[in-house]
């Protein structure tokens, strides 16, 4: 035996050459009772959400102070395209982020871009001018794109299999957390304080929030199937069984992993074009879903939320101090959706919930668009209609980025998430600068037509997942996908990798 294979073997991964190791790792994990330390895990993780909540939720709310000549004096449409600045920021930093996350770790960025996100919103607090603000904008949203990919490639590779998708949806959508508390936090800072005042402190709550949040990441380890496929196989055992050891406080009788180990073969990265070329090869149909499902929903959203405050105002006539108010029902369904459907979509299934959710959110907001043209709603029913078809929608975008992050291989996870999170949401960039320019013209047609494109789309998304989509639940991220560095015996064997990418 060498001496590769003897410590292999003594680390509880055996089989290794050197070059190649069998792993019982990804099995390991999956058979974890649930725990004090994953609930650790959802926390300093899933805080992201909540801090994007908050953030574009904030802007939305405030937007109408802002245009106040004690604040920065802007128009209605330039305050509504904060949305826009921010989502073209998120579409930057998750492509950026995202390719790093992949090289050099979930954990290394998850804490970079939370900095980054820190920094900037700080800045924003101080903005002095339209530009300034709208800079400031960009680089924050760098850091919450850049967190979408870290955070749940982390997330799916941590949490067991069998209770993956209703935690992915639970995370995702506490996003709504941080919108109910921003809708509250708006009404008290712009009655309570000086509107040239009040939304500076606003942002700087968000940032005292994320310094918070970045001691508690200090307890999160890095991925230890990420590690398998970096060449460190050595570290990824001895992570897990930190891991076990945390779990075993609680339950100090693990149950045997199941399922045959797998031999992984170890590189220190690959290289993006080899990635790029085995996903396009293996995996187009997985990429047109991926792409239907993340754009359907962002168009949605970002149409919807970045306007809504502007639409009670001007045509329901909303105070602008007290309309973010009705955001918080809003709020609420969007947040009950998630938690109430998430358990259906592990045990009924991936593609029944997600196709049902997308198509009745759709079919639902065609409705109040039809109400909305025959001046048959006040601001008070016209949330509750939001906040229905939403209830149906939102369980159905946290699916999307869950879609995303396990339907594609270990190696390309964070990228994937970025590149459809980065797809999408550039589909939709210009959602909330339209939706401002549509509504600044009082036409009850403009607007109906805006809520009929994103219904439509929704409902496009619903039937994309029927045709094409991935069941996934209840199976482990290697049987949905296998990792590019497995190596296939008796069959089929990995395209070998061009010199650059060892």
């Amino acid at each position: 035996m060498s001496t590769a294979e003897a410590s292999a073997g003594s680390l509880g991964v055996t089989g290794g050459t050197g070059d190649t190791v069998r792993t019982d790792i990804p099995a390991r994990l999956d058979r974890l009772p649930w725990s004090r330390w994953h609930w650790i895990v959802i926390v300093a993780l899933g805080i992201t959400w909540i801090l994007d909540g908050l953030e574009v939720t904030l802007v939305g709310s405030i937007a109408g102070a802002l245009t106040s000549k004690d604040t920065l004096g802007l128009t209605t449409s330039q305050a509504t395209a904060a949305g826009s600045f921010y989502l073209a920021g998120a579409v930057i930093g998750a492509l950026i982020f995202g390719y790093l996350t992949d090289r050099y770790g979930r954990r290394k960025l998850f804490m970079v871009t939370l900095g980054i996100y820190l920094v900037f919103t700080v800045a924003t607090a101080l903005a002095w001018g339209f530009w300034s603000f709208m800079i400031f904008r960009v680089l924050a949203g760098m850091g919450i794109g850049g967190e979408y990919s870290a955070i749940n490639s982390a997330i799916d590779e941590l949490v067991p299999a069998r209770v993956r998708g209703r935690v992915a949806l639970m995370i995702n959508s506490s996003w709504w957390i941080g919108t109910a508390v921003a809708a509250g936090l708006t009404v008290v800072l712009l009655n309570e304080l000086e509107p040239a005042i009040g939304w500076r402190v606003g942002f700087g709550l968000g940032a005292i929030l994320a310094i918070g949040i970045l001691f508690i990441r200090n307890a999160v380890p890095e991925s230890p199937r990420w590690l398998l496929t970096h060449g460190r196989a050595e570290e990824a055992e001895q992570t897990v069984r930190q891991i076990e050891a945390e779990v075993q406080k609680s339950h100090p009788n693990l149950p045997e992993p199941e399922g045959e180990p797998l031999e992984i073969e170890q590189r220190e990265s690959i290289g993006f074009i080899a990635i790029a070329k085995h996903v396009m090869h293996e995996y187009p149909e997985r990429g047109v879903l991926g792409f239907a499902l993340m754009s359907s929903q962002a168009v949605l959203y970002n149409a919807t939320l970045f306007g809504m405050v502007a639409i009670l105002t001007t045509f329901f006539h909303a105070s602008e101090a007290n309309a973010p108010l009705y955001i918080i029902p809003f709020a609420i369904g969007n947040l009950l959706g998630p938690w109430l459907l998430g358990p259906l979509f592990d045990t009924v299934g991936r593609k029944v919930m997600i196709s049902t959710t997308y198509i009745l959110s759709g079919g639902i907001l065609l409705v109040t668009a039809w109400l909305f043209y025959g001046h048959h709603l006040s601001a008070l029913t016209l949330t509750i209609c939001w906040a229905v078809c939403f209830f149906f929608a939102s369980a159905g975008a946290s699916a999307a980025y869950l879609t995303v992050s396990e339907i594609f291989p270990m190696e390309t996870r964070a990228m994937a998430i970025a590149l459809f999170y980065a797809c999408g949401t550039a589909v939709a960039i210009a959602a909330p600068w339209t939706f401002g320019t549509l509504i600044e013209t009082d036409s009850y047609g403009l607007v109906t037509f805006a809520f009929v494109i994103g219904g439509a789309i929704m409902a496009i998304g619903g039937v994309v997942e029927i045709l094409l989509g991935v069941e996934a639940a209840g199976k482990s991220l290697e049987a949905v996908a296998r990792p590019i560095n497995a190596v296939r015996r008796g069959g089929r064997t990995a395209s070998p990798m061009p010199a650059s990418a060892r």
